[in-house]
């Protein structure tokens, strides 16, 4: 599986030029007015792992195919979206449809590129979106709540369920909290996801600096690390104009180019480790002389279901998995000399699959 990450932010802090740069392709206009992305981008984006390279080496695989990450650009947002100013109704059709939310804060300062409120305030500007996603919210539960009263009053199940569920989801909203915040029982969660709040979606903040600030962040990027900890979200540091900039470079001269900045990697790696993480994802391998592959799965996935990302036939018809961790594969020179020196395991339908596991599924057919 993969995810669907929305960039939002308010106009002209640097979406587009990032998504360009993450999807190397210039099919988001950058343009310095509101507005400029007027229908929401779409881009997929190979993740990243140097693992599969490794692994591929060592079976003389054929093909390569790392799994995948899907970004949206999503329009610009300004104060009362949550009433349609702007393209606020289609902003927020569209970020319901994404996993996370990505907020891209402008952390430079540039007197040629307009400021739609006159001023760089990065904590100012993701208070705007979270309120205005806020306001959203609290529009859409009340009249949801208005629609399920006969249903309550009917002894509904569902209805009940739900009508508890928005109530505090609603509770939260009112004080000024996201509906992230509110704890939700395990048997409660489908029914939590199927009222798709805005704001219940987990955040990353990413901060958009200059390139001299890439590096070690800045003073603004420091206020949004602070105001991310406190609300115990995630966020990085990415110069939006170096990730422009990489994206037109071969591996080689990239990872030069990286290293004259000072830096360890570019920052769609980042993002993409801090995405994986907000959404608590992870990567097994399938390796053969035909190819070597990258599948992402949610932590604490079992082997059936993980078995079942490849091929709805591999989950129901699942017999065991064949299982080499990343580091035994690697010291043992492969699946042969894995098997050989007791490092292949046998794992059943209880088996929670490892980041970096190497499996092939045994299958009823």
């Amino acid at each position: 599986m993969g995810f669907r990450m929305g960039i939002v932010g308010l106009p002209n802090v640097g979406k587009s030029t990032l998504f360009n740069a993450l999807t190397k392709t210039a099919a988001a206009q950058a343009a310095n007015f509101p507005f400029c992305t007027i229908e929401p981008n779409v881009g997929d984006v190979a993740v990243p792992d140097t693992r599969l390279d490794k692994l591929a080496e060592i079976a003389a695989s054929k093909q390569i195919i790392p799994t995948r990450m899907t970004f949206v650009d999503i329009a610009g947002l300004v104060k009362g979206a949550s009433k349609g100013e702007g393209l606020g109704n289609q902003f927020l059709a569209n970020i319901r449809e994404v996993d996370a939310i990505a907020h891209v804060l402008r952390c430079f300062e540039d007197d040629d590129v307009t400021h739609v409120d006159g001023r760089v305030d990065p904590v100012a500007d993701a208070e705007t979106i979270e309120t205005e996603l806020i306001i959203a919210d609290m529009e859409s539960l009340e009249k949801r709540l208005q629609n399920i009263v006969r249903k309550v009053r009917g002894g509904d199940k569902e209805a009940i369920q739900q009508e508890r569920l928005m109530k505090m989801a609603l509770a939260a909203l009112e004080d000024g909290k996201p509906a992230r915040v509110v704890e939700v029982d395990g048997e409660d969660l489908k029914a939590w996801r199927m009222l798709q709040l805005l704001t219940s979606k987990p955040v990353l903040y990413v901060c958009n600096v200059d390139e001299g600030d890439a590096a070690e962040g800045n003073a603004l990027s420091a206020r949004v690390g602070e105001m991310a900890a406190s609300q115990g979200n995630a966020h990085v540091v990415i110069s939006a104009k170096i990730e422009e900039e990489i994206s037109q470079l071969d591996a080689e001269e990239a990872t030069e180019f990286l290293g004259e900045l000072g830096l360890q990697e570019a920052g769609l790696d980042r993002l993409i480790k801090a995405g994986y993480e907000l959404l608590g994802l992870q990567t097994y391998f399938t390796v053969g002389p035909k190819e070597a592959r990258a599948w992402t799965i949610r932590k604490g996935t079992l082997a059936p279901q993980a078995a079942g990302v490849i091929h709805g036939d591999f989950e129901r018809g699942f017999i065991r998995a064949e299982t080499i961790g990343y580091d035994d594969y690697l010291t043992c020179n492969g699946e042969t000399g894995a098997k050989d020196a007791g490092k292949m395991r046998a794992e059943g339908k209880g088996y929670e699959v490892k980041d970096g596991d190497v499996l092939h599924f045994l299958f009823n057919t």
